[in-house]
């Protein structure tokens, strides 16, 4: 079994967890987003002391790599390769609006297979990227960046129940009226963060260190 130690700071929550099999062993959090990168170091020693596991035992380095907040993206990104380089360990890539979706359906109340999950995270404005799941979840609609409005959706609303959540949701919540739309908030995202890095491992899914970059979604353009 596969020891797997998992990096989130794409959101508002940050979280590092140590994992096997899919099942969370030891986990540490932050919910100052503006210190996440000062929690990344001392989260990692302090699960590694606690689970008496040494980095050079760990068999690969996950980070959920975006769409989320930029600084956070690069934050998340950048220590993960650091120890992948300097253990030569692999790295695994996790998408953000994937490890949502599967989120949704585990906290969702709606057990149906015409349910589709829908992933929102805040793209600043009215805008949010997002994707749709079917219950198998399985991308049906691609990864973007969306305008919320009344008409979000539209096609897809009818068919059956939406499941939505996460930190744009409300953006969708205060614009509209549907009784199909089913909200779950907050998700909790370790324990699918575990379960899709485990799946990459054993599929062989790693990602090339000198060409990993973080997923925005949409163009960045930073200040000069």
């Amino acid at each position: 079994m596969a020891i797997i130690l998992n990096i989130n700071t794409a959101f508002e929550t940050a979280f590092v967890t140590l994992s096997s099999d899919k099942e969370i062993l030891l986990e540490t959090q932050s919910n100052l987003q503006k210190d996440h990168s000062t929690f990344l170091e001392p989260a990692i020693k302090k699960i590694c002391e606690a689970s008496k596991i040494k980095l050079t035992e760990i068999d690969a380095f996950s980070v959920v790599n975006g769409p989320g907040s930029y600084t956070g993206l690069r934050v998340g990104l950048s220590s993960a390769k650091a120890l992948c380089y300097a253990l030569r360990k692999p790295l695994i890539l996790l998408n953000s609006l994937d490890v949502m979706a599967h989120a949704l359906k585990l906290q969702s109340p709606l057990q149906e297979e015409t349910v589709l999950f829908c992933p929102l995270i805040d793209a600043r404005r009215q805008e949010v990227y997002t994707a749709l799941y079917n219950y198998n979840l399985h991308l049906v609609r691609p990864y973007s960046s969306e305008v919320i409005s009344e008409h979000f959706l539209e096609l897809e609303r009818p068919t059956g129940k939406l499941v939505t959540g996460g930190n744009g949701s409300l953006k969708l919540q205060n614009v509209l009226n549907d009784s199909n739309i089913v909200y779950v908030n907050p998700l909790l995202l370790s324990k699918p963060a575990a379960i899709l890095s485990n799946q990459s491992f054993i599929a062989g899914n790693f990602s090339e260190l000198a060409y990993s970059e973080p997923y925005y979604l949409k163009p960045v353009y930073f200040r000069k």
